[in-house]
Parts: structure tokens; sequence; C-alpha cells
């Protein structure tokens, strides 16, 4: 199978108004050093506490991709992407990344007194959420970064399509993923096959945007 770079690249404001869900893919390689800053765009995004607790699997081969298509309601794109990054989030990940990360943080200028502080708000935070509570915190933390690494493969002059339509407990099956785990999203990545989708238009600010309380408007 070939290997195909970027078509060509785009404004960010280009992407964002120009961005569809890719409908099918062509199959072709991303160059890896395409894929890793598609990639790297997602790791800097930000988190709660800069906490990461996003956790990315990269699938690219065929049979990895075909096993990943009956995990997502047997949708085609999954195996026709050139790569799908399955988007989790750890729920411990907190417990065993508190450290590390404040050690990175003292190196870049942190306070000692906002480490301190953050080793006892980070745990008496997070270590109160229910399942549901954690996973909803999950959900926004790695759609925030799912979100970046979309944008920069649009930017890049690559088609992507996000999508939720999968089962958590057939990916966790599939990727062999830890309990601890939660699939948030996954984003396929690739070039464009075929027409792109129709664009589905979008609301005016009238309809959806108020200023300082519900029903003003912006001015």
């Amino acid at each position: 199978m070939t290997t195909r770079a970027a078509k060509h690249e785009k404004t960010l404001g280009q992407a964002i108004r120009e961005r569809r869900a890719t409908p099918s893919f062509d199959g072709s390689l991303i160059p890896a050093e395409d894929l890793r800053a598609i990639i790297e765009a997602g790791l800097n995004a930000p988190s709660g506490y800069n906490m990461q607790p996003w956790r990315f699997v990269v699938v690219q081969t065929e049979e990895q991709k075909k096993r990943l298509r009956w995990a997502s309601y047997n949708q085609g794109k999954v195996e026709e992407a050139s790569a799908v990054i399955v988007a989790c989030g750890d729920a411990d990940g907190w417990r065993k990344d508190l450290e590390p990360m404040l050690a990175q943080g003292l190196a870049g200028g942190m306070p000692e007194g906002y480490a301190a502080q953050a080793r006892n708000s980070v745990p008496n935070y997070l270590s109160h959420f229910s399942r549901d509570e954690m996973h909803g915190w999950l959900n926004k933390m790695v759609t925030i970064a799912t979100t970046q690494m979309m944008l920069m493969a649009e930017v890049m002059g690559y088609d992507t399509a996000p999508m939720e339509g999968f089962e958590q407990e057939k990916v966790h099956e599939v990727l062999r993923l830890p309990l601890s785990y939660w699939v948030v999203a996954l984003l396929a990545v690739g070039h464009l096959k075929g027409p792109d989708k129709f664009d589905g238009g979008r609301f005016d600010m009238g309809h959806t945007v108020f200023g300082e309380e519900y029903g003003k408007p912006l001015k």
C-alpha cells in the first residue's frame, strides 16, 4: 500500500469552517512524521490540574483495523482510514502520574507552594468521584485533546472522521485495554475517497449564543 502525504495545508480558520466527517477513506498510509505531529497536538492539550489523563492507541495494521471495525458497528471507514486513533481516558492515571507531573512542573517554574497544594487537592478532588463522575471528567479532558488532533490533521491537509459509534466492551477486548481505561472516541485519519460529506449548515449566533444571561442577545 502506498504512502501519501497531505494534499495541502490549510489555515486554522479554513480547517474549522471546511471540516467534514469524512464518509470514506482511500486507505493510503500516512507518513510517520505527520502522524506524530497530529498526536503531539493532542498531547499538548490543556487538562484539569494538568493531569493529562488521555491515552491514545493508534491502529494502523489491516488486521487490527478489521477487528476494530467489528467493535464499531461494522463502519467501513474504520477499516479504510490510514490510522484510527482510539482516544481513551485512564481513571487511575492521576494516582501514578501526579508526582511525575509535579516534577515536570517544578522543572518548568511551578512554585513549590502550588505543588504542595496540588498534592492534597488533586487526590481530594478525584478520589471522591463516582464511576460516572470520573467518566464524565475523562470525557471532557480527552475530547479536548481529540479535537486538537482532529484540527491539526485538518490543518495539515488530511481528512478526518471523529466517531462515537463503538461498543465499549468490544473495543476493550480488541485493544486489550486495562480495566481503568474508558474509551471516549475514535478519530479516523486519512485521505478522502469519493465525494465529501454535504454541508449540514450551522445555526447562527442568534439561535445559540447569549450575552450575560439566557435570552439576551450578544452585543
